[in-house]
């Protein structure tokens, strides 16, 4: 097998068909069918199995699938590096973000890294932590923000930062200001379902407080659980920079969780030293930075960088969010 079957076998596998694969890859389908063929026999199994529409791994496909993304990973980080040696970094780095987290920091972190680093292309991927974290085994990301450090040893995490949770409900609603955990046993909480990170750091917190949570109603689309909230159907938990915004403008009230403030860890996830490319190397120390940058504005309500002192508490209104949001990003040379 060369480098070129293993990128056009990865290339199926990702289009789960050998058409969409070689549109994609500009590359006549008979000649594809052709390599993957003799990859077959070459190995003495199936790779794929082929349905009407479409193709799936094998369990041979998928070791191989694994085994590749390494392969092809570790090519093009030496090729970076003996490129980038003596010059400004250049190529791709890969960031995976749960979603509360890539809605406040993946558009200001593209415009530093393009500004800082015009030669290194920084793609975003966003789904729960859960995937995020499959990403970054399967080599499908290089960096990752997770709410867990990763013991698997290849990896190394980094505390990067602590969020504050907070609770909210529908405007009108009485909702003591700090909220004792006590209180929300009576609150009817819409939350998300058992399988997402916050909702088994929730019930983890509750049952070492000593509280049963009233769950009404499981969504995971934090957009969905603001709408619902401000819609009058019930109270939830969230990230202080989630909802600071729909505070300020009157759609909802929030307030903090009686001490010890309910905050959650998160953490920068990427390969061990001397395993990740340059371009990977610069972009850790401006997420950090930025992060810093944003806390200390107000920008990023309710996040306290790992080793620095309490955050700002809040902003008075999505107005200056969006300003200071600005103006940190002006500031990064």
């Amino acid at each position: 097998m060369d480098l070129r079957q293993l990128r056009y076998f990865l290339s199926i596998a990702d289009a789960g068909s050998i058409s969409a694969a070689a549109g994609r890859l500009n590359v006549a389908q008979p000649a594809l069918s052709l390599h993957i063929r003799n990859m077959e026999r070459h190995l003495g199994t199936d790779l794929f199995m082929r349905r009407a529409r479409g193709v799936s791994l094998t369990e041979a496909g998928e070791i191989l699938a694994q085994r590749a993304r390494v392969i092809l990973d570790e090519v093009a980080r030496a090729e970076d590096d003996i490129r980038n040696l003596g010059s400004d970094p250049r190529g791709e780095v890969r960031l995976g973000l749960p979603g509360t987290l890539s809605g406040i920091l993946s558009v200001p972190l593209v415009l530093a890294a393009s500004e800082r680093f015009p030669n290194v292309r920084l793609t975003i991927a966003e789904a729960m932590s859960g995937f995020v974290l499959d990403w970054l085994h399967e080599h499908r990301v290089d960096l990752a923000l997770l709410y867990a450090g990763e013991p698997d040893p290849r990896f190394q995490s980094e505390l990067l930062m602590s969020e504050e949770l907070v609770v909210f409900a529908p405007i009108g609603w009485d909702l003591t200001d700090p909220c004792p955990p006590g209180n929300l046993a009576d609150l009817p909480l819409i939350l998300p379902g058992p399988a997402h990170g916050l909702r088994g750091m929730l019930e983890d917190w509750a049952g070492r407080t000593g509280i049963h949570l009233r769950t009404e109603c499981e969504i995971d689309s934090y957009r969905n659980i603001k709408d619902l909230v401000m819609a009058g159907h019930g109270c939830s938990i969230l990230p202080r920079h989630a909802v600071i915004q729909d505070a300020a403008a009157g759609r909802l009230r929030l307030a903090p969780i009686a001490e010890p403030r309910l905050r959650r860890d998160v953490y920068l996830v990427q390969r061990q030293p001397g395993k990740s490319s340059h371009a990977c190397d610069v972009i850790v120390p401006l997420i950090r930075e930025l992060v810093t940058e944003m806390a200390g504005a107000g920008v990023w309500a309710g996040v306290v960088p790992a080793g620095r002192g309490a955050a700002g508490e809040g902003l008075s209104s999505a107005f200056q969010a969006e300003k200071r949001a600005s103006d940190v990003v002006g500031r990064l040379p």
